[in-house]
């Protein structure tokens, strides 16, 4: 059991954690027994300690520093915490408990382990489930939904997934023949002895879960569909699962009418569908030479390796919400292809690449682990960021957003460090930065904004050390800290920045953008600012739309309120502080009540989708032709 001083110098030492939770706790509420229900659900989070009778403060840098406040009855809080977990759960939970003296002042460190996976999910008898489960997830408690508590349930799950679900409008005659023999014809080149190609078709639709028995009757499943299903039956029952490969010119998401994007949709079965895509991507990206030891002739291969599209293309397929109407997009910038998927990482983010697997889809991606267009499990990702590494291009960015049920991968298509970066960082950072130090730099000059996870993503580094190189040259004054916790990440010196920003000076200051902690409060300053800009933009909306906004006084509906977004975000990109002063409306209340739910659902979009948290994130309504 680690000590309090110990648990101390970490979370002093990071922007987050995830197995250590500080709490001040005089006396036990609710936010402790979530934080010991998400310790003891997380799968392979191994437990956590929570640090009772903590305090903590913001620095002049910025920097959360946690000290002890001490607790007035330490062993009451070890009676109530013993009490309550062993009464108010399904299970009852033993935590290892022990009080230390840090500074002259009691704290109580506790340790919860991770539970039996038999046991799982633990969760509030009161409340029950999905609601009363917590997980852990970075260094918050969030509440389970039905997705999770199939992750949870691990080996001990339900006999058939999500995607073995039965389709009810689906008929034996939806099939696509081509995708069955195309199935038969790889997996005999990869195995001709496997059982199941001596079966008929029926019998081994069902034995790859594409049809199920209920009722003595064969019925088509979500997963059958999605992977043998006519272009006609997709459309019919799932109708947005396709595959939307996007080419957008430069480095950002074209906001020029006169300039847009070229596209093309994939609605196939998703055996026919990967293939295709892959080529796609193949076919426009730059190609390198290679002489293969003792032969004679030079190969082509492009520069970024088949086998990280295969698996970034199955990752997607194997990990998207198909419960979600939303298309696979493939998004190809000049410097980077992003492919984005509704749905979460079931996996904690900072686990990723580490051995085993969540599986929403477990059916899909058995069939892709058989004809291996993915890897074993828990491998795919490792794999990538090896094959990256020995191709001299920067480890992929992997990118899970929980609230907005999303999850994005970013493959880079050249080294970050190009001669024009190196003369850039010779004058904005001088000789003397680490090679890491310079992965960064030139990280934010390109998207804007960097976080710890993205840090450990292009570096190769832990929690730690991606902290470390992020405070140094927060301290040398190369980059800006913004948000707290979790939500910390920073951009650019403000005089970088302000070299940089185009002449564009219809845009407003910026102030947290919509991904950003306000448990701290912003500077007075900046919100001087930002209020003076905002009230400024007041007296520049067009005539019909202030008439518009002066009858939304007082309480509105919330279609209303949508309309009203709607046509504000039509009119020029907004971010979430200008729609509050003009809306009225608090920002915490307009983002989470409609702003997320509207991106989630097509209404608007990010002005920079390629970074959530990008220093000039605003919101935008999609243009005709949009995606």
């Amino acid at each position: 059991m680690r000590s309090a001083i110990d648990l101390f110098e970490e979370l002093n030492s990071v922007d987050e954690s995830t197995r250590i939770e500080a709490k001040r706790a005089s006396e036990l509420g609710k936010s402790v027994m979530q934080t010991v229900i998400a310790f003891a659900n997380e799968p392979g989070l191994e437990g956590g300690y929570l640090l009772l009778g903590a305090d903590w403060f913001v620095n002049d840098k910025g920097d959360t520093v946690y000290r002890a406040a001490g607790l007035p009855d330490p062993d009451k809080v070890q009676r109530d915490l013993a009490s309550q977990c062993a009464s108010m759960l399904n299970v009852a939970l033993r935590p290892e408990m022990q009080t230390e003296t840090v500074d002259g002042k009691t704290v109580l460190v506790v340790y919860v382990p991770e539970a039996d996976v038999t046991q799982k999910p633990v969760y509030l008898k009161a409340t029950g489930l999905p609601r009363g489960a917590y997980r852990r997830i970075g260094s918050s408690d969030q509440h389970c939904v039905d997705e999770d508590l199939w992750v949870l349930r691990g080996e001990s799950q339900p006999l058939h997934g999500p995607d073995s679900s039965i389709l009810p409008d689906a008929r034996l005659d939806d099939f696509d023949q081509t995708a069955v023999a195309a199935y038969r014809r790889e997996r005999a080149r990869i195995n001709p002895q496997a059982e199941e190609l001596d079966y008929g078709d029926e019998d081994l639709l069902e034995a790859l879960g594409a049809l199920r028995r209920v009722d003595g009757r064969l019925q088509p499943t979500l997963a059958g569909i999605v992977l043998f299903g006519k272009p006609l039956a997709l459309r019919r029952l799932l109708p947005m699962v396709r595959i939307d490969y996007i080419r957008v010119p430069g480095n950002e998401w074209v906001e020029d009418p006169e300039n847009r994007f070229q596209s093309i949709d994939i609605r196939k079965p998703l055996l026919l569908a990967l293939p295709q895509a892959e080529a796609s991507i193949i076919d426009e990206l730059p190609k390198g030479f290679r002489l293969p030891e003792g032969q004679l002739h030079s190969v082509q291969e492009p520069i970024l390796p088949r086998k990280v599209i295969r698996e970034a293309l199955a990752n997607a397929a194997m990990h998207r919400s198909y419960t979600v109407h939303s298309p696979t997009q493939i998004i190809r910038y000049s410097n980077r292809i992003e492919i984005r998927n509704v749905g979460y990482s079931l996996k904690e983010p900072a686990q990723l690449g580490t051995p085993g697997s969540r599986l929403r889809n477990p059916a899909i991606a058995a069939v892709l682990h058989d004809l291996h267009l993915a890897e074993a499990k828990g491998t795919g990702i490792r794999a990538m960021r090896r094959l990256a590494a020995e191709a001299g291009l920067p480890l992929p960015e992997f990118h899970s957003d929980r609230q907005a049920n999303e999850f994005r991968l970013t493959l880079f298509l050249h080294n970050l460090l190009t001669e024009d970066d190196h003369a850039w960082l010779r004058d904005f950072a001088g000789p003397a930065v680490s090679a890491d130090e310079a992965k960064v730099l030139i990280y934010v000059r390109a998207t804007g904004a960097v976080d710890n996870t993205a840090c450990r993503d292009f570096c190769g580094l832990d929690t730690l050390a991606a902290s470390l190189v992020l405070r140094r040259l927060r301290d040398r004054g190369l980059l800006e800290k913004q948000g707290a916790g979790s939500r910390t990440y920073y951009t650019l010196s403000a005089s970088e920045r302000q070299a940089s920003v185009h002449s564009d000076q219809t845009e407003l200051p910026l102030d947290v953008p919509p991904h950003a902690d306000t448990r701290h409060s912003r500077s007075a300053k900046h919100a001087t600012q930002t209020d003076e800009a905002c009230n400024l933009e007041l007296a520049t909306l067009p005539p019909e739309l202030a008439t518009f906004l002066a009858t939304l006084k007082g309480r509105t509906t919330e279609a209303a309120l949508r309309d009203a977004i709607c046509r504000l975000c039509d009119w020029k990109p907004l971010t979430v502080d200008q729609l509050a002063t003009f809306l009225g409306k608090s920002r915490q209340y307009l983002r989470n009540k409609h702003l997320i739910p509207m991106v989630r659902d097509g209404e608007l979009r990010f002005r920079y989708p390629e970074s959530a948290k990008h220093p000039h994130q605003a919101y935008v309504t999609p243009k005709a032709g949009d995606l």
